[in-house]
């Protein structure tokens, strides 16, 4: 399995070379890695690599690809670049978030879930739909607090790229 990882400002490739419980080889780039990891607590990992050891503590950000991760002496804003991610980029200049008062999908897909309705106030970062796009399902956020002024699609519904899905007021 490989992954391309953003690491603040810095792009890898980051490759599961094979798995043994928690002793793990990872490829970042060329070099290969001997990592043993242990998850100690819920978002906090003990990471042994290269002789050195690491509290390493996880926290999710504002979508399920973003995360801040800190240890004793650095925090990082770690991302997940998979395929949608990149057609996404592409798309909206690196800019992922929503465009303002309307929701859509950069892609073609299918309405799977819908949380909200009409009239429900929603805050910043909060679900307001769930569409399944190549063959990934995610999950589109507010920008911004208000109410939901429109719903333009019902669950089950086959969307187009970039149609509107959701006003938001």
């Amino acid at each position: 399995m490989s992954l391309e990882i953003r690491l603040d400002d810095r792009h890898s490739q980051v490759e599961l070379v094979s798995r043994d419980k928690n002793r793990v080889k990872i490829k970042v780039g060329d070099k290969l890695h001997e990592v043993d990891i242990e998850m100690v607590e819920d978002g906090v990992y003990s990471l042994l690599m290269n002789g050195k050891s690491f509290i390493v503590h996880l926290m999710e950000g504002d979508t399920s690809k973003k995360y801040n991760v800190n240890t004793a002496n650095h925090s990082f804003d770690l991302e997940i670049i998979d395929a949608e991610t990149r057609y996404l980029m592409s798309r909206k200049g690196n800019d992922l978030e929503d465009e303002g008062n309307q929701i859509s999908s950069p892609m073609p897909g299918k309405v799977v879930k819908i949380p909200v309705k009409t009239g429900d106030k929603v805050d910043v970062g909060q679900t307001v739909i769930i569409v399944s796009a190549m063959k990934m399902e995610s999950e589109y956020k507010t920008g911004k607090a208000g109410v939901i002024k429109e719903i333009l699609v019902k669950e089950g519904d086959t969307i187009e790229g970039n149609q509107a899905l959701i006003t938001i007021e």
